[in-house]
């Protein structure tokens, strides 16, 4: 795809299915900032240092840096760990559990400052999302927040369940009918157990999010917040669930749409699995802010794929996608000035 070829033209959607046909979607943060424009998860560590309720303190950043990390699964696990072998050996000490719950809680309050609160949610939001999901046979997803889950949960016909009766992931459910929903990074939903499984949280709507608070030993939350690429991919690596959903993205023949993601350089991963994969087609959506900005971002995916040749890549109007769509948009509520009195 030579870089001098590139315009600003930006076929609908509908007329590029239609040429260009994808079985799966891979749904980037441009998703979510469609519905909730205070989604920016830049650097959930950092916000969770700025937060003004039970921010990561001194003693939980140094933690971070020892372990030379950002994420907040291993450093979690790391504490779980040292929990249950000092209560294996009589070891009094109590340290690692109060760590375990300040980091817990800094994070909580770090994903309720961008999260869109249950109540603000309209249904037709949730059924217009839910409709565009199921017309494809995977929809892989590096958010972790709960926007696709919750989208799923109100009308769960039409998915495939990869998670058994008890909630566990369970490989053997991984072939059937239904669109199956693989996210790539984690979920708000899920969890990391004890035995390095993975278990989806029971709860429904607003508790999926309140109910994160709750502080019980032993339950991590399964997410890759950010960092380098290769620290996703160790961290991909550790879960039998992420190493799976990975694997499936690696493994996508046929016709793949793009959704709000940009393919960065801490995205890199997943670009590798794209091109292992090397899908009929690749349809990614561009939102046309201006004929500069569109030209730059097809120049940016060019070179993306450039060590890919045999890969046609093509581009379409994000605003024309269903999941681009201005009505889902959701106002974020202003923040009331409360005036002092003199």
């Amino acid at each position: 795809m030579p870089l001098a070829d590139l315009d600003a033209n930006l076929p609908a959607w509908p007329h590029l299915k239609r040429s260009h046909p994808c079985s799966a979607l891979l749904l980037g943060n441009g998703a979510s900032r469609a519905v909730w424009r205070p989604f920016t998860y830049f650097s959930l560590f950092d916000l969770a240092q700025r937060v003004r309720n039970k921010p990561l303190g001194l003693t939980d950043q140094a933690l971070f840096k020892s372990m030379n990390t950002e994420l907040f699964e291993p450093v979690l696990s790391a504490l779980n760990t040292t929990v249950r072998v000092n209560a294996a050996l009589a070891i009094s000490a109590s340290a690692p559990l109060n760590r375990y719950y300040a980091i817990k809680e800094a994070l909580i309050h770090a994903i309720r400052s961008v999260h869109i609160p249950w109540k603000l949610l309209p249904g037709s939001t949730l059924q217009a999302i839910n409709a565009e999901l199921r017309t494809y046979r995977s929809v892989f997803s590096s958010n972790y927040d709960l926007l696709c889950h919750w989208a799923v949960i109100a009308a769960p016909q039409g998915f495939h369940h990869l998670f058994d009766e008890e909630g566990d992931f369970d490989i053997s459910r991984t072939r059937g009918e239904g669109t199956r929903m693989l996210y790539l990074h984690g979920g708000l939903h899920l969890l990391k157990t004890q035995e390095g499984g993975t278990r989806l949280r029971a709860a429904d709507g607003s508790q999926l999010l309140n109910g994160f608070a709750i502080n019980t030993p032993g339950d991590v939350p399964l997410f890759v917040n950010e960092g380098a690429s290769d620290d996703k991919l160790r961290a991909i690596r550790a879960s039998d669930y992420l190493t799976w959903c990975y694997g499936e993205l690696a493994g996508q023949r046929e016709g793949l749409c793009v959704f709000g993601h940009h393919l960065d350089q801490a995205d890199r991963h997943l670009v590798r699995a794209i091109k292992q994969a090397s899908p009929a087609h690749v349809a990614i959506g561009i939102v046309p802010v201006s004929e500069a900005a569109i030209v730059s971002q097809k120049q940016h995916f060019a070179r993306v794929f450039a060590d890919c040749p045999a890969l046609e890549v093509v581009f379409f109007d994000a605003s024309t996608h269903p999941l681009g769509a201005a009505e889902l948009n959701v106002p974020a509520p202003v923040a009331k000035v409360v005036k002092r009195r003199r």
